[in-house]
């Protein structure tokens, strides 16, 4: 049974008063969406040159491509255990450790296989954020503002692939400039700016590490871990007084039901979450978001747009992904996660549809393809990008939070996996308009599975969303 809160406040040790908003907390885990994000985009600068400097051919640079996944799986299913036996702050540190590691080593790789394997230790660092940073922001969060402050994580993530464009964009504009420059700075900021691009993401790395210096324990971990007066003393400090006791009051109710005893039965409480979440999970990479955000530039040569254009489509392609991520921080408390995610998906249908018949036109403007490609990333950034991962860490019982999360996690990096290695592939063989009506039909499939089986679940204790998800 949990301590009181009167019990706490008699043995003198529960701080009262607000010395930090649950807000700025939460952007110390979403910086690791923007390593996240950066990790992925980049890439998409560096295949031409990294296939003319290692001669990959094109199965080797669907590897290439894919090969994070492998690091991701394993730091998927490792997630799990450490954050329950570390917490999840300091797992939060150790992935930030796995990303710089990956861009030291990508940046000064002399072989493919080196660079394969710094992409893997990268990948690493990407799937134990990927669990745990939306995880803690979601444990975290007060009821009235988890949606948006779940949604500042993929912010971040939207903010790391507009940051990797703009450097690639960047970096490749200014190598001419830097011809005169000697040494690893000629190599990585003139001859082969692949490497710059790769060693940039060092930069926010070291702020991640640094900043999460500053941020306490998730106070949900901590009661799990029988922490209780810490979890208090965290709770009172960042949540006003009237807030902090309502939501003390539930949790304690909620302890107090056994609701959350293991020993209810894993498949019994999770066979409806499980399928909801996975299904989430593998409906929003189908969509063909990451095809786009990989092979964006090579989509736009492809329509006939000239290679440095290319680079700058895509740059207002990040931009517009992040300005109606903000769009979706906004509403995903207010509108409602099933609103926006309904809406969201009847706009990729229809561009999607859209893209695929600009290619099957093959004489129609590169603007006019910009436009659709930007209609799909705001649908996307509205929807499925931000609303998939609130719903992944609500929907769980408290109990099996951590499971449900890792296999959901797991689902999203597999298909990211599948796409990335068979996107060049599908283009080969089906054609660039088939692979896009095949990526409509997917999220047409989505939509008619959302209305029926998605519920809303804005304003609700996570204790709230379980006994939702666990009776239906």
């Amino acid at each position: 049974m949990m301590t009181t809160i009167r019990e706490i406040k008699k043995s003198g040790r529960l701080k009262m008063g607000l010395s930090a908003s649950p807000f700025l907390i939460a952007l110390a885990p979403a910086l690791g969406g923007f390593l996240f994000g950066y990790d992925t985009a980049v890439i998409s600068g560096t295949i031409e040159q990294v296939r003319n400097k290692f001669a990959l051919t094109p199965v080797y640079e669907g590897w290439f491509v894919s090969s994070g996944l492998l690091g991701c799986i394993m730091g998927v299913l490792l997630a799990g255990f450490l954050s329950n036996t570390l917490g999840r702050k300091n797992v939060l540190v150790l992935a930030g450790i796995t990303f710089l590691f990956s861009a030291i080593g990508c940046a000064f790789a002399e072989s493919k296989e080196i660079l394969v394997l710094g992409r893997m230790i990268g990948g690493i660092g990407v799937g134990i954020a990927s669990v745990v940073a939306p995880m803690y922001i979601s444990e975290f969060a007060p009821a009235a503002k988890r949606g948006m402050l779940v949604a500042l994580y993929q912010l971040a993530i939207t903010l790391g692939i507009f940051m990797a464009y703009l450097v690639n964009a960047g970096i490749a504009a200014s190598a001419e400039a830097n011809a005169e420059a000697t040494g690893w700075q000629e190599v990585l900021f003139s001859r082969e700016t692949w490497r710059g691009m790769f060693l940039m993401m060092a930069v926010p790395t070291v702020l991640f590490i640094v900043i999460l210096a500053f941020i306490p324990e998730s106070i949900r971990y901590l009661l799990k871990v029988g922490k209780t007066i810490e979890a208090r003393n965290i709770l009172f400090r960042t949540r006003s007084k009237a807030s902090a006791e309502q939501e003390w009051e539930a949790l304690h109710a909620y302890q107090g039901t056994g609701a959350a005893a293991p020993t209810a039965g894993f498949w019994k409480r999770m066979r409806f979450p499980l399928l909801v979440g996975i299904l989430l999970a593998l409906f929003q990479q189908f969509s063909g978001i990451n095809a786009i955000i990989y092979y964006g530039p090579e989509i736009f040569r492809k329509a006939g747009v000239a290679s440095d254009n290319a680079l700058f489509f895509q740059s207002i392609v990040g931009g517009v992904n992040v300005l109606f991520t903000f769009v979706a921080i906004r509403k995903a408390d207010k509108a409602g996660r099933r609103p926006l995610l309904l809406w969201g998906l009847t706009g990729l249908v229809v561009s999607l549809f859209l893209i695929g018949w600009i290619f099957n036109a093959a004489a129609v403007p590169g603007y006019v393809l910009l436009c659709c490609m930007l209609a799909f990333i705001a649908c996307f950034a509205l929807s499925l990008g931000p609303v998939t991962w609130i719903l992944i860490n609500e929907i769980f019982p408290s109990a099996y939070r951590v499971q449900g999360v890792t296999i959901c996690t797991l689902a999203v990096w597999l298909a990211v996996g599948l796409l990335g290695q068979f996107f060049p592939m599908m283009l080969e063989t089906f054609g660039t308009a088939n692979t896009f009506w095949i990526f409509a039909g997917s999220c047409l499939l989505h939509l008619l599975f959302s209305y029926k089986y998605i519920p809303e679940t804005k304003g609700k204790q996570l204790e709230e969303i379980e006994h939702i998800m666990v009776s239906h």
